[in-house]
């Protein structure tokens, strides 16, 4: 075994060595796809920290869309035409994740999705929301934002070009999701620019900007002059004509194409062939089996009564939750601090970028979900940060805590992004992009090393564990049954009732934020259940010469990948320790 892999090692090397012909053809490629990602995306790029286009929006226009397909389509047999054994060794990776990117890109385009232009989960009726992620430390970066404000009300009429366009083509997103949209829009419609959410941004300029009461007053004027009335314009449009045209059903197999739609998001998020079927199936069988872990906590705590009676237990009882907002973010912060110290136990490498923790905003917290990450900017300037929603602290379960924590922070995302933001001889497109089957497959197989760390100590956030597992177990089951198999919301929301303790709340979100990200939720599960057969292969493998560290260093040391190209470097690396 050891002289074949040495072979291996030389003729790779060799191939190395004389694969250079295509190389500089190939990166120009790249670094010429990656400007335009920027120069198209100029809202991401600010996140990132590359301020060039900072007064501007992204053109989401049905023809810059077209045109946007058609170079990619360009793109792509560009790619298709060079040869990837005449690459370097490294280079060959790229090749493949770059035109895995452009295939599955392609195939996508057939399905219009960019007419399903509303969403409960952000979006143009809570535009402000956008400021969370850019940086404000100069007196140019409020004036940007104020040119952006200003051009926001030709955003706002693209938004409604494409409503008007979906409505035409019927793909329309389903009428339940745009009632909350219709709520979402009149937090907007405020007399005064100081009531505004986007005042917010301008409250609290720092002193040393010199300006700022200039800032103050030109941010009044513009959320006046242009913001309000752009929300006005969009309020009439969305009330008579799209919200009446939203549809009554739920599923995308009620759109055009749907079915075919449907199991090529399965495939994009998953990163495997997986049908629909298939994975509902693996959905119902870990159900069974978190079911039957999840009784034997209740039965530990002697609980007199059934399992649905333990879930209204858990849902009601006072002492599972905290009063106030204060409260249940100190508790988000007591439980990070207790955490980050334990990672030299579990990794080689950690990341040098910090993450910190944040409310959701109040305007969007009522129709998100428990919490989410977003990513620290690329050239420093902004860190991590792990957003918390303290909306109704009553319904924020205490035994959840721990496990939220380890997934959107560390070991979870933060820790995973932050190292691949951090990586060095990679392009840029693998980076500071991802595979959702990879990157929430690690956040939710980060939440078994809690156990590793000494957390879930005691029954209660034990059960608090297994209902986080569960509830990605859930996902597969009730996102497929309402895009595939026709199941009501009302089926969906019942199911998952029965089987997770999640509250109603948590519930009832959830599986609205399935029917507005179709597919996103396979991703979570299977992700999990791969990284954790790797593992188990690698424990029978190495036996006693298995390192955690060395696994986890292995999984993570490329940035996010296919599942099938993990499972190939994980292969490679077993090779190596024997």
């Amino acid at each position: 075994m050891k002289s074949k892999f040495l072979l291996t090692t030389l003729i790779s090397i060799i191939i190395s060595a004389c694969g250079t012909g295509n190389d500089e053809s190939f990166n120009q490629i790249l670094d010429d796809e990656w400007k335009r990602g920027i120069q198209e995306n100029p809202v991401y790029a600010s996140s990132m920290g590359d301020k060039s286009a900072n007064q501007d929006w992204p053109d989401i226009s049905e023809s810059a869309v077209r045109e946007r397909q058609k170079k990619t389509r360009e793109v792509l047999e560009q790619i298709r035409s060079i040869d990837p054994q005449s690459l370097s060794i490294e280079n060959q990776l790229n090749y493949r994740l770059f035109l895995y990117n452009y295939e599955r890109s392609v195939r996508a385009q057939k399905f219009d999705s960019h007419l399903l232009t509303f969403g409960q989960r952000g979006g143009i009726q809570l535009e402000h929301e956008t400021a969370e992620g850019l940086s404000f430390n100069t007196s140019q970066d409020y004036k940007d934002w104020l040119v952006r404000l200003e051009k926001l009300p030709a955003l706002i009429d693209q938004h409604i070009n494409l409503g008007r366009l979906g409505i035409e083509r019927k793909i329309t997103a389903p009428n339940i999701l745009m009632q909350r949209v219709a709520n979402q829009i009149q937090l907007q419609l405020v007399d005064n620019s100081e009531e505004s959410p986007f005042f917010k941004v301008f409250i609290d300029i720092p002193e040393n900007i010199q300006d700022r009461e200039t800032i103050q007053s030109m941010a009044r004027d513009v959320i006046k002059s242009k913001v309000i009335p752009a929300y006005y314009k969009l309020n009439d449009f969305f009330t008579e004509e799209y919200l009446p045209a939203s549809r009554t059903t739920y599923g995308v197999l009620d759109l055009p194409n749907g079915f075919e739609w449907y199991e090529n998001l399965a495939r994009y998020h998953t990163t495997t062939d997986l049908t629909p079927d298939e994975i509902h199936e693996i959905g119902l069988s870990e159900v069974e089996r978190i079911r039957s872990e999840m009784q034997e906590v209740i039965d530990s705590l002697e609980f007199d009564g059934s399992f649905n009676d333990f879930l209204t237990f858990l849902r009601t009882d006072p002492q599972f939750y905290y009063e106030t907002e204060d409260e249940l973010l100190e508790a988000y912060l007591a439980t990070s601090k207790k955490i980050d110290p334990e990672m030299v136990s579990l990794f080689k490498v950690l990341p040098r970028t910090p993450y910190g923790i944040k409310p959701i905003p109040m305007e969007s917290a009522p129709d998100t979900t428990t919490a989410y990450y977003m990513r620290p900017a690329a050239d420093g300037s902004r860190a991590g940060y792990y957003y918390v929603n303290l909306y109704r602290p009553e319904v924020r379960p205490k035994y959840e805590i721990e496990v939220l924590s380890v997934h959107e922070a560390v070991p979870g995302h933060h820790l995973q992004i932050a190292l691949a933001m951090e990586l060095e001889g990679i392009p840029n497109f693998r980076k500071y992009s991802g595979y959702t089957a990879y990157v929430e497959g690690w956040g939710l197989y980060s939440e078994s090393l809690g156990y590793d760390i000494g957390l879930y100590s005691d029954p209660y956030s034990r059960f608090g564990a297994l209902t986080y597992d569960m509830w990605r177990a859930v996902r597969l089951v009730v996102d497929t049954g309402m895009h595939y198999k026709g199941w009501t919301r009302q089926e969906a929301i019942d199911f998952f009732t029965a089987n997770a303790a999640k509250t109603e709340q948590d519930i009832i979100n959830e599986i609205d934020r399935y029917l507005v990200m179709p597919g996103q939720a396979l991703a979570y599960k299977i992700g999990q259940l791969k990284i954790l057969e790797l593992k188990n292969k690698a424990k029978k493998q190495l036996g006693d010469d298995f390192d955690i560290k060395e696994f986890h260093h292995a999984v993570l040391s490329q940035g996010a990948l296919p599942l099938a190209v993990l499972e190939e470097n994980i292969e490679t690396y077993l090779l190596e320790v024997k």
